[in-house]
């Protein structure tokens, strides 16, 4: 029995300016038929080629095509839930929306997010959200294609410490090279273009670009992280504040260089 939601033609005004963002070629994993079919159907109504396979088959279609997007319902497939979002990510780093049961908490979905998913949505669901999450995927990565175009300058200092927008090099006051996460660099770069003034967690959420309707304490996971890169005692730190009630404050002077 599939868990999408069913939906009448009659329940939207249509509206032929709002039209969904065209998805391209994508591919339903799930070892549901009934539901994958679902999926499969409606997707393709709506300006996109979807194609579909079981959780056994996905390796060979990552082999062999190209997808603008994926759909991957996380109940199919090894017991360790996200070992097919692994896969995915060691292969190709196309968008994947994860599909998960409502049994799927804060933390497991934390998770998820942290180990590549771009998404996730839980049953049952209604098939437009579907179609409206991946529409926002798939702008922003064309947003960020054509940011990544333009050559990128410039860089920050601060208490000693540097980072290089163009190459996303940070090092610390010694000159030492720290890494940074995808996520940890756009949160940084994010404090650094307000610093001490404070920021709420939905602004924190829209600037590293994680859905800000999924949960906002996803944001506190990164923030301690890059607390444990910057900070000499995590614990209690200086840099990165928490300001109750609102957010974070970064606690510095920053000086804009190159």
């Amino acid at each position: 029995m599939h868990q999408l939601v069913s939906v009448s033609r009659h329940e939207v005004p249509a509206n032929p300016l709002d039209r969904p963002f065209p998805l391209g070629r994508v591919l339903v994993v799930d070892d549901d038929r009934d539901m994958r079919h679902a999926v499969i159907g409606h997707l393709n109504e709506h300006r996109c080629h979807a194609v579909g396979c079981g959780v056994r088959d996905m390796p060979h279609h990552l082999r062999h095509d190209q997808f603008s997007l994926i759909v991957l319902d996380v109940q199919s497939g090894p017991p360790d839930r996200f070992a097919v979002l692994r896969q995915i990510r060691d292969r190709s780093p196309v968008p994947v929306i994860l599909v998960a049961c409502q049994r799927c908490n804060d933390a497991d979905r934390i998770v998820a997010l942290e180990l590549g998913a771009d998404d996730c949505l839980i049953k049952p669901f209604d098939p437009r959200e579907l179609l409206a999450r991946a529409g926002a995927i798939l702008r922003r990565q064309e947003m960020g294609r054509q940011l990544t175009a333009r050559p990128v300058r410039g860089g920050y200092r601060f208490n000693g410490w540097e980072l290089r927008r163009r190459t996303r090099r940070l090092t610390d006051p010694s000159g030492k090279a720290v890494d940074l996460t995808k996520g940890g660099y756009a949160l940084l770069v994010a404090f650094l273009e307000a610093p001490l003034r404070p920021l709420s967690r939905e602004q924190l959420l829209s600037a590293t670009r994680t859905h800000q309707d999924v949960f906002d304490r996803s944001i506190d996971v990164q923030v301690l992280r890059l607390r444990r890169k910057l900070e000499p005692d995590p614990a209690q730190p200086r840099l990165i504040r928490t300001e109750r009630g609102i957010g974070y404050v970064f606690d510095a002077a920053v000086e804009t260089v190159f």
